[in-house]
């Protein structure tokens, strides 16, 4: 098992996807941090009607509204700056790993475990010059700038991580 930790920049281009897109800018560093971790959470039209509120406190009431805002701030602050980061870990949550790293490349519930609710999530990074980890969205504007690609598959037990193990080049 690998307990290596994964940080992975917040990349633009994952909110570059919106047709919104534009609108995000003007979102403050605090609700950018807790649109981008909700965002996995978010249908399309409720992302539409987040990003068309004028004010910020109109934003934060609609979050509780449709019932987003605590599952964000119900976390401790160490922990959401863990999500924020991307530092993926053992123990984790499900919803931490769908905040930090949005919807898995491929998951697979597993058969034959001793836990009821097993499953398998893998991610695929795209490694920068620096030395950044992106999540791989396809078709997304950073791919061809990548010196390496890499896999994270992480098994859940009962919504929990209880492996991470990384894999050089993408494990189909």
């Amino acid at each position: 098992m690998n307990k290596r930790f994964i940080t992975v920049v917040l990349a633009a281009a994952l909110l570059g996807t919106s047709c919104m897109g534009g609108k995000v800018k003007r979102l403050s560093n605090t609700e950018f941090d807790h649109y981008y971790a909700l965002k996995p959470f978010m249908k399309e039209d409720q992302e539409k009607v987040f990003l068309k509120k004028k004010t910020e406190e109109e934003r934060n009431a609609y979050l509780k509204q449709i019932g987003l805002w605590e599952r964000f701030y119900s976390l401790t602050p160490q922990e959401r700056e863990q999500v924020l980061t991307g530092k993926v870990e053992v123990g984790w949550t499900k919803n931490m790993v769908l905040m930090a790293l949005g919807p898995p490349w491929d998951q697979a519930k597993l058969i034959g475990s001793n836990t009821y609710n097993a499953w398998r999530y893998v991610y695929r990074f795209e490694e920068q010059v620096d030395g950044t980890a992106l999540v791989y969205v396809p078709g997304s504007k950073t791919a061809y700038k990548a010196v390496d690609f890499f896999s994270i598959e992480l098994v859940m037990n009962d919504d929990r991580v209880v492996e991470l193990n990384r894999y050089k080049g993408w494990k189909d």
